[in-house]
């Protein structure tokens, strides 16, 4: 024998229908709910169905399983008003007025559907009129998922919060608070600001002051100013915990360190909400002359701002990152004085993306333009060069950090200008160039493995280069386009075997970009060209994909720019810059 089992969807949906018409005419209720005044009259069978509260309640040996009146003291007319509809027709009537009731019913009765539908709906519907009481709400009835979304909302949108819903902000939760404050991404808030949000949330009840240390010890306060610091340490109306003026102080102490700050890194004076960008700075736009508007590029979005402006107009000059401070060194700077004739200069000026601010540390011993510098051991090396009168160097230097000075390394085995370096397994490369009274481009290479030892040759490139570029990448290292290199050769050294390997060339010459690393792919910015026995500047930005030895075009820079140099800096965002769109 056969037989078929078959189900009808209508049902489920017709049986809570007529449960519904049997309440609404009063017909077969066996229990009448009392909150104060008001009675609903239910049924003990649907009730028990839906709520873990009624099925512990109507169990044979209980008081209200024989009662026919039950009376519930804590929840509100409202809220039980709520659920029962819930329970009776699967429709759960929301609204923020009436939330807190309906999540209080809900809660107490044990409904878990109703409460779930509760949460979806504060994770859905938050804005900046109700996200902070969403995430008082959620945290009181320990709605997780909702909660996780409106802590992220408030990461996000603190910054307009500030402005908008101050008094809000006063009466979040601690829990709220402190996923806040303890995150990484606030959006373009100062932490000054932050930390002002923090001592009047603290202020605002008196009760609140158990938890001082545990919301001020997430200050950055190393990105807040030195004199605020000290103001705060001594004028605070909140009394302050033994470890939150240890981290203050610790901050002071950051701050009078005006040179060692790059090697001071730690989690309070790293920005929040960072992300890469390229900067870009000095060299020329072509007929505007010299760049003073230092840029910062979003390779991932292809979006580009202006973000400070350079000391001094130059070019042929260096730069490079520590402690995600940007140093700019030596080059030939416009003497604004002597009708704009290019000086050399051993000026260094150190750029600071936490207070956009330039300051001027102690120069190089040598007057350099042309020259190669790079970073090892916390250690700037400059190597090389050309000074006034078109002299050239031979010799090195190093910046210690520490002690803002400037100490004379081994020189160079001769005088040359134009070369490129790069450092690869702590050992520093440079390679072509123009040596002093030679009219040919070099080939050779040199390596330095030991600061206080000397310059050793190693194997030399297969083409003479001369203002090219190199980078190091997964412990190789590459070397790019110079001057006038029209079969536009990319070749690779192996500082293990000492040996050369060509790559993919360009697909036309290039020369004087900006060259940048960003997650292992070199990408080369601006720089000229030749068309048609002409110099021609090119916008092309374009990137080396190592795994696939080839070349893309990214996007174009706004201008036609050249003789620029790049770094790597990680920024909040750039509220305060302004949007360049192509």
């Amino acid at each position: 024998m056969t037989y078929f089992l078959s189900y009808c969807k209508k049902h489920c949906s017709a049986v809570l229908s007529e449960y519904q018409t049997l309440r609404k005419e009063g017909l077969l209720c066996d229990i009448l709910l009392k909150v104060k005044e008001n009675e609903f009259p239910a049924h003990k069978s649907l009730l028990v169905c839906s709520s873990d509260y009624f099925k512990a309640m109507f169990k044979s040996y209980t008081k209200e399983s024989k009662s026919a009146v039950v009376h519930l003291q804590v929840v509100s007319a409202t809220g039980l008003q709520h659920v029962l509809d819930f329970i009776y027709t699967s429709w759960l009537p929301l609204s923020f007025t009436t939330l807190e009731d309906t999540l209080e019913a809900a809660t107490y009765l044990q409904v878990p559907e109703a409460i779930c539908l509760c949460s979806q709906y504060l994770g859905n519907n938050l804005n900046l009129e109700n996200c902070c009481f969403s995430a008082n709400i959620a945290t009181k009835f320990y709605l997780p998922d909702a909660l996780s979304a409106a802590e992220k909302y408030l990461i996000i949108n603190l910054w307009k919060l500030l402005d908008l819903d101050f008094a809000g902000l006063l009466e979040l939760n601690f829990r709220s608070l402190k996923a806040v404050v303890e995150s990484p991404d606030i959006l373009m808030v100062r932490e000054s600001n932050l930390l002002d949000l923090l001592l009047k949330w603290l202020a605002y009840d008196k009760l609140r002051l158990i938890h001082t240390t545990n919301l001020l010890e997430h200050v950055r306060y190393s990105l807040i100013p030195m004199e605020d610091l000290r103001n705060i340490y001594t004028q605070s109306e909140v009394p302050l915990t033994t470890p939150v003026k240890c981290l203050i102080r610790k901050a002071i102490n950051y701050h009078s360190l005006i040179y060692k700050q790059p090697i001071l890194q730690d989690k309070y004076s790293t920005l929040r909400n960072q992300k890469i960008w390229i900067i870009l700075l000095g060299g020329m736009i072509a007929h505007e002359g010299l760049v003073k508007e230092v840029m910062a590029f979003d390779v991932y979005n292809h979006k580009w701002q202006n973000l400070t402006e350079l000391p001094d107009r130059i070019q042929n000059h260096c730069v490079c990152t520590i402690g995600n401070f940007l140093y700019v060194l030596g080059g030939e700077m416009e003497d604004m004085q002597s009708d704009h004739i290019l000086k050399v200069t051993n000026k260094v000026h150190r750029y600071d993306p936490r207070f956009n601010k330039w300051i001027q540390i102690t120069g190089m011993l040598e007057k350099r333009c042309q020259f190669s510098c790079c970073i090892l051991e916390n250690a700037i090396i400059a190597i090389g060069g050309q000074s006034e009168d078109k002299k050239l160097h031979s010799s090195v230097e190093i910046y210690d950090i520490s002690k803002d000075r400037w100490t004379k390394l081994h020189d160079l085995p001769c005088k040359v200008h134009g070369h490129a370096g790069t450092v690869c397994k702590n050992t520093i490369y440079i390679s072509g160039g123009k040596y002093m009274g030679q009219s040919n481009t070099s080939n050779d290479m040199y390596a330095l493995s030991n600061l206080e030892g000397e310059w050793r040759k190693q194997a030399p490139m297969s083409i003479a280069r001369f203002g090219h570029q190199m980078a190091t990448i997964r412990d190789s290292i590459f070397t790019f386009l110079g001057f006038y290199e029209p079969f536009s050769e990319i070749e690779k050294y192996d500082p293990d075997q000492n040996q050369w390997t060509h790559l993919r060339p360009l697909v036309y010459d290039r020369y004087s970009y900006g060259l940048v690393l960003v997650e292992e792919t070199a990408i080369l910015i601006g720089g000229k060209k030749w068309q048609d026995s002409q110099e021609i500047p090119t916008q092309d930005v374009v990137g080396y994909d190592i795994d696939n030895d080839c070349w893309e075009v990214i996007c174009k820079t706004p201008f036609p720019w050249y003789g620029l140099q790049c770094g790597v800096l990680e920024l909040s965002e750039l509220v305060e810059g302004k949007d360049m769109q192509q």
